[in-house]
C-alpha cells in the first residue's frame, strides 16, 4: 500500500516538474524525509496527504485509488451533499489504511522484542 502511494506521489512530482527539494520545502520537511516518503520507506504520506492534494490539485482519495492513473479533480455530480459523503468516505478509507499500517508496525515491533528477549536469554546462558 505505502509503495503504491509512494509511486503515485513520485509520478505526480515528476509530471509537474518539481524537484524533491521543492516539494519537501512545501511540506516543511527535509529532502531526505521526503525521499523516504517517495521511496515507500516512510508512512508519513498520510500526514501530508492533504497538502500533497493541494499542491497537485487532486482529490485525496486519488492517492488511495487502486487505479494508478486515477488523478482526477473533477467535481462530483450532485453538489455539496455528495462532496460531503465523498469526504467522509475518504476519511474513513484513510483511517482504515492507517490502522492497518499501525497494526503491521506493532506486529513488527512485537516480533523484534521477542527476538531481542531471546538474544538476551542466550547471552545470560553464556
Amino acid at each position: 500500500m505505502t509503495k503504491t502511494i509512494a509511486d503515485k506521489i513520485k509520478r505526480l512530482r515528476k509530471d509537474n516538474g518539481f524537484s524533491q527539494e521543492e516539494i519537501a520545502e512545501k511540506l516543511n520537511i527535509s529532502q531526505s524525509a521526503y525521499a523516504r516518503l517517495e521511496n515507500g520507506e516512510s508512512y508519513s504520506w498520510a500526514t501530508h496527504l492533504e497538502k500533497l492534494s493541494e499542491i497537485y490539485g487532486v482529490k485525496p482519495e486519488s492517492f488511495l485509488n487502486d487505479d494508478a492513473n486515477h488523478f482526477s479533480n473533477q467535481e462530483q455530480a450532485g453538489g455539496m451533499a455528495f462532496q460531503f459523503v465523498g469526504t467522509i468516505n475518504t476519511i474513513n478509507a484513510l483511517s482504515e489504511k492507517l490502522i492497518e499500517q499501525y497494526e503491521d508496525r506493532l506486529q513488527e515491533m512485537k516480533d523484534r522484542i521477542k527476538e531481542l528477549k531471546e538474544e538476551i536469554r542466550g547471552l545470560k546462558k553464556q
